[in-house]
């Protein structure tokens, strides 16, 4: 039985490999991934979440830097790095076309881990960080529709 950092470090390995076939052998077939840009369910939808980050930043990596000093759930402090040159799906449904632009976010995550695999996985970062850095500006003074 692997501990719930063996898993989560094998995730990150898998990830920084875009091995997608590895990454979902992380996930139990029922996992829930939640991030910034949504919730996915399941394996299907949690590949779907991957390949897309994998294909708008094809260098993605995670480093991570700091981890809590616990078992479950499995908390980690990582820098997140890409150049944008592909697709990327914006909260609103639109898709980023290529910038070139590198990345650099602070992020986070919290994973529960049962029957050595992940069943729920929560991402965490600050998505204005990655958009002003992907040439988007923040509009004061504009009311939400």
């Amino acid at each position: 039985m692997s501990t719930s950092w063996e898993v989560k470090h094998r995730l990150c390995d898998a990830v920084n490999a875009h091995d997608l076939h590895r990454v979902l052998e992380c996930y139990s077939p029922e996992a829930v991934l939640v991030t910034p840009a949504g919730i996915g369910e399941g394996h299907e939808q949690i590949a779907w979440f991957y390949s897309h980050l994998f294909k708008g930043f094809p260098d993605y990596r995670q480093t991570p830097w700091f981890e809590v000093d616990c078992d479950q759930p499995a908390i980690t402090e990582w820098t997140i790095t890409g150049t944008h040159t592909g697709p990327f799906l914006l909260p609103d449904g639109r898709t980023l076309e290529g910038t070139g632009r590198r990345v650099t976010v602070r992020a986070s995550c919290a994973a529960h881990v049962a029957k050595d695999k992940i069943v729920t996985h929560r991402e965490y970062f600050d998505q204005l960080e990655l958009y002003s850095q992907l040439g988007f500006g923040l509009v004061l003074g504009v009311p939400c529709s």
